[in-house]
């Protein structure tokens, strides 16, 4: 990780330990990772929908359009990294079928689910409007960050 990264990263940890609650963690993570991270042009997350377990939910978010509020589990690169519990990094959204657009302005995208209690509980979701962004240094800081909600999570 770059030093930028180590920054935000020890920034976002410390502010779990003292947070009252996972929303507070999710809208601060969404709004700093949107701020400071200039290729991260929609950043937030999505919960699984505790009225239906077959449907994710839009969580906190930072960023220059509105989402889609709700995506079956079948459906999309969230849903995709939903059902199978693994990181989706797609370089060029236009050539993945799978990808719902939120706008047409998106290029690139990295979906990390996030385990609470060991069973799904919500998805770091970002968004760029440049291709290639994920690349492996940046899917380390996108996956550390998750695990910073995975952990407060765990401390439940």
């Amino acid at each position: 990780m770059t030093p930028v990264h180590k920054e935000l990263l020890r920034e976002l940890q410390d502010y779990a330990h003292t947070a009252a609650t996972v929303e507070s963690v999710m809208e601060r993570m969404a709004k700093r990772l949107h701020e400071e991270m200039t290729r991260y042009n929609w950043t937030g997350f999505y919960l699984l929908d505790p009225a239906d377990a077959g449907y994710l939910v839009v969580g906190p978010f930072a960023g220059s359009f509105t989402p889609k509020t709700r995506i079956p589990l079948n459906t999309g690169l969230c849903g995709a990294a939903a059902t199978s519990g693994k990181v989706v990094v797609v370089q060029e959204v236009s050539r993945d079928p799978r990808y719902l657009a939120g706008s047409t302005l998106v290029k690139s995208e990295i979906v990390v689910p996030i385990y609470g209690n060991q069973k799904l509980a919500a998805e770091l979701d970002i968004n760029s409007y440049f291709a290639e962004t994920f690349n492996r240094t940046e899917r380390q800081f996108v996956e550390a960050c998750a695990k910073v909600i995975a952990n407060y999570l765990a401390k439940g």
